[in-house]
């Protein structure tokens, strides 16, 4: 059976998060659990999540610093904060980082199944009606959908790939600064994450390079230049 919606989970209490994932799979869902906030922002952005629950009093990063990552990478993946912590200035600080909604522990699981169909069914509708993709000379990118189609196959790609990837094409033939690309993908520019994305423009190349006409030409002292000829949003 087709599962319904990736869900990150992060919560630090293992008996809860067993119960939890066991209790959402047998609805349908598939449940990735990880017990402190560090490990749920380096999964989230190897993989792709169609919501997120977050617990906020978690070991290394807590969950209002998870939430402001997450939401640096995508605006529309729903974030809920499942939490003790039921003050209004908790839950105003949780909505302030970027979340959709705020559970109080104890809570019914009834609750939580009735909250994840009402926000997964709103972002199936806001994707249906962005659809994004893009035919880049002979390839076909589809950001929705993170594939890209090439002479050479097709490959799966990870969301800040196509990130990164939806960036360019948005500014094809077009010189773009170093700092520019990363705040645009990364919101924000330092030495280390500036090393990640010479990495993932390695990968876009070798996605690429089915096409010779597509080209991303790195300028040296400034940044990138990304050459497609009659690039077309469809």
């Amino acid at each position: 059976m087709e599962s319904k919606a990736r869900i990150l989970l992060a919560e630090d209490d293992a008996s809860l998060s067993e119960l939890m994932k066991e209790a959402l799979e047998d609805e349908g869902y598939t449940v990735e659990i990880f017990s402190n906030g560090q490990e749920a922002i380096n999964n989230f952005d190897k993989h792709k999540y169609d919501i997120c629950l977050l617990d906020i009093m978690m070991p290394v990063k807590d969950g209002f610093m998870v939430a402001k990552k997450i939401r640096q990478v995508s605006d529309i993946i729903p974030i809920l904060f499942i939490s003790t912590k039921g003050l209004e200035e908790d839950k105003l600080k949780g909505y302030q980082t970027g979340a959709d909604d705020y559970i109080t522990k104890p809570f019914s699981m009834k609750e939580l199944l009735m909250k994840l169909d009402v926000f997964l069914r709103r972002t199936r509708k806001m994707f249906y009606e962005t659809k994004q993709e893009y035919q880049i000379g002979k390839i076909h990118f589809s950001y929705t959908d993170l594939k890209l189609k090439s002479p050479a196959g097709e490959f799966d790609m990870k969301q800040k790939e196509a990130d990164l990837l939806k960036f360019l094409c948005e500014h094809a033939n077009k010189v773009l600064r170093r700092d520019e690309v990363l705040l645009a993908v990364w919101g924000k520019d330092d030495f280390f994450l500036g090393r990640s994305m010479d990495v993932y423009m390695t990968k876009i190349r070798k996605y690429l390079k089915a096409d010779p006409d597509i080209i991303i030409e790195t300028i040296h002292g400034l940044g990138y230049r990304f050459t497609v000829p009659g690039l077309t949003e469809q």
